[in-house]
């Protein structure tokens, strides 16, 4: 039985991976750092909380890194653990550099002084390219021109990954991938923030929803179809640096106006435009090309963005009805007002 050590296993791509990953027969290792409020539910929500050992640990303490790595001897380690919103990364600048960006150093370090043989993949993003372009769609080749301290964090991610394949000979893979959604996307994120407030506008429980930038394209897909890039990445002869997209983009107007059209309101009676949500330096057009994944790897994306949109808020909809109908939802606590009880199952292994 293969083992695979996930960090960032509490997150939504996490959840998706290490679900993806037991179906194809793997033993599951999870790093979750430690909180006053354990985040599980994703797990819990995807009913494999009880098929996975999770490792407390930590990206600014190495000596936990290296332990979750003897702890699980894995073949295989995906590191999806950073600081991953864009708009939180301005306000905690620093913190944001020593998470998402030497976090990868740490972990790449801990692989090269214990099994150096271990596969690798590391969680890239298409903020890297920045305002690169207006239109056309950006590949592997594109100069990267990051626009925020994630973007920049994620950077030296990127090359730092390059430099220990290229320096250590390690088996290690960007995975260059463009903004992708679900139903397990966290509130702060632009997508599941429509989703969930139109869902209760709809149901009568809001009255407004408040946005920055409404003219964002960005080239959005569906995150458990993008998962199974990540393990294709590490099955090839050699490691590669990959685009995963779906080759459409599509601006936030848009997505609040199919959003709205799938519960028959008019998206323009709701949206209030708030300074707030603004960002001090904005991405205002992402697509990717996917063709090399394509070839490479023969992976496609299904889920296009009309799809995606209807998956969302009909999930997040049923969610809210069943919580007016006075069902809770211990495992999804932190969208849900009036909800304490949390699980706090977590294996020492």
């Amino acid at each position: 039985m293969k083992k695979a050590l996930i960090t960032g296993i509490t997150g939504q791509d996490g959840a998706y991976l290490a679900k993806f990953l037991l179906e194809k027969g793997y033993k599951i290792y999870g790093i979750y750092r430690r909180l006053s409020t354990p985040n599980f539910w994703r797990l819990q929500y995807l009913d494999i909380f009880e098929k996975i050992n999770l490792i407390p640990a930590d990206l600014i303490d190495s000596a936990s890194l290296i332990e979750a790595i003897k702890i699980s001897e894995p073949e295989e380690v995906y590191h999806l653990a950073a600081q991953s919103f864009v708009g939180a990364s301005f306000e905690q600048a620093i913190g944001t550099g020593e998470i998402t960006g030497l976090g990868v150093t740490r972990v790449l370090e801990a692989i090269r002084q214990i099994n150096p043989k271990i596969r690798f993949y590391q969680a890239s993003t298409s903020e890297l390219y920045g305002n690169g372009k207006t239109q056309g769609s950006f590949n592997e080749k594109d100069l990267f021109q990051p626009a925020s301290p994630y973007a920049a964090a994620k950077l030296y991610g990127y090359w730092i990954t390059r430099i220990y394949r290229e320096g250590y000979g390690i088996f290690a893979c960007n995975g260059i991938l463009f903004n992708h959604e679900s139903p397990l996307r966290g509130l702060e994120f632009v997508t599941r923030k429509i989703s969930n407030s139109v869902a209760k506008i709809s149901l009568g429980i809001e009255k407004e929803l408040r946005l920055g930038n409404l003219e964002a394209k960005r080239d959005w897909g569906y995150a458990p179809e993008y998962v199974e890039s990540m393990w294709l990445m590490l099955q090839q002869k050699e490691p590669d640096d990959y685009v995963i997209a779906t080759n459409e983009t599509h601006n936030v107007k848009e997505f609040c106006e199919k959003a709205f059209n799938i519960v028959g309101l008019d998206y323009k009676k709701y949206i209030k435009i708030d300074k707030r949500f603004l960002r001090p330096f904005d991405v205002n057009y992402l697509k990717g090309d996917y063709s090399n994944a394509e070839e490479k790897l023969g992976w496609e994306p299904k889920t296009k963005f009309n799809r995606l949109v209807e998956v969302m808020v009909k999930e997040d909809l049923n969610r809210w009805k069943r919580w007016q109908n006075g069902e809770r939802f211990p495992w999804d606590a932190p969208n849900y007002p009036g909800e304490s009880k949390i699980l706090t199952r977590a294996l020492r292994v």
